[in-house]
């Protein structure tokens, strides 16, 4: 098997000081997209935030985080994280998409994404938020 699962953590224009802090703890290097990067800026609050960002130690170390926009609701303690599993495959991860996605509720179709192959989103029937998506070289 070639998947990860990595802790995803949400925040609301706390992501580049998390991700700095959890660096300066566990090593490795930061990869930062601003929604404004992705040409996604839906309010121009955002434009400057976190849509994605990790931190990556040789150690094995990963954390993943990233500012919820202005437009969904957000509470620490509520939608505080995502489970978010990666694989090198696109037919890994739509295999493991079929099988959560029964009684989920879709969040974002499993389908291309700018910064990825592959990527979905899905709350699954006990209430967890899971992100799949194919690894795509940087």
């Amino acid at each position: 098997m070639t998947i990860q699962t990595i802790t995803h953590l949400n925040f609301r224009g706390q992501a580049r000081a998390a991700l700095a802090f959890y660096q300066s703890v566990f090593g490795g290097d930061v990869t930062l997209v601003t929604y404004q990067d992705a040409g996604n800026v839906k309010d121009p609050a955002d434009a400057g935030h976190v849509m994605w960002g990790q931190v990556a130690a040789d150690n094995g170390f990963r954390v993943m985080a990233y500012d919820v926009s202005a437009a969904m609701p957000w509470q620490p303690g509520e939608n505080a994280f995502f489970v978010s599993v990666r694989s090198d495959t696109a037919d890994e991860i739509r295999a493991l998409w079929d099988r959560l996605a029964d009684g989920a509720q879709i969040v974002h179709a499993l389908a291309p994404a700018p910064w990825t192959p592959l990527y979905g989103m899905l709350k699954d029937r006990f209430g967890v938020t899971w992100l799949l998506d194919v690894a795509a070289s940087a």
